[in-house]
């Protein structure tokens, strides 16, 4: 890869942007971390609601604040698997480091699969990906990627080394 053409270099980013978002969780008690698209239910100390609109207003809300730099809320809404795989600390580190700020990342569509899953479709400037979510505790949670799972396993520093290395940290 060309890294000094700048569509390639800003699609890339995007890709590990998005990419990281979904490899990232750790060990919170996710009860205070309620999507404002379930305000009532929120409000009400009361479980979202198990539909594929209660899993795209979940999605949004980490979308939203992963692009708007909040990392250790976005990291809140991961699954458990996914929260163990990095703790908040590192995921922070990892995306104050990497990651491009301000960038927004919507929805373009969502399906559901089972009653317990629903897979979203998230654009970030040119690139799409596919997103997991994941009805548990009562709440739709975030499932890490694979490739996100392996990054966050090496920890901060190595994945942020490793990032710098392919050339995909944006504040490198």
């Amino acid at each position: 890869m060309n890294h000094s053409h700048p569509f390639r270099r800003l699609g890339a980013l995007a890709l590990i942007a998005v990419a990281a978002l979904s490899l990232t969780t750790a060990c919170t008690d996710d009860k205070e971390a309620a999507p404002a698209g379930n305000a009532a239910a929120a409000a009400a100390g009361g479980p979202q609601p198990k539909t594929i609109e209660g899993a795209k207003a979940a999605a949004q809300t980490v979308f939203d604040r992963f692009s708007g730099g909040d990392f250790a809320g976005a990291w809140d809404m991961y699954t458990d698997a996914g929260k163990k795989a990095i703790t908040k600390a590192d995921y922070v580190k990892l995306n104050t480091a990497c990651s491009r700020k301000g960038l927004a990342i919507t929805l373009s569509s969502a399906r559901m699969e089972g009653a317990d899953r629903a897979v979203v479709i998230a654009k970030q400037l040119v690139a799409a990906q596919s997103y997991t979510m994941v009805y548990e505790k009562d709440s739709w949670k975030l499932e890490p990627a694979k490739e996100g799972l392996a990054l966050y396993a090496k920890g901060a520093d190595k994945a942020i080394a490793a990032q710098k290395k392919a050339g995909t940290c944006a504040n490198a």
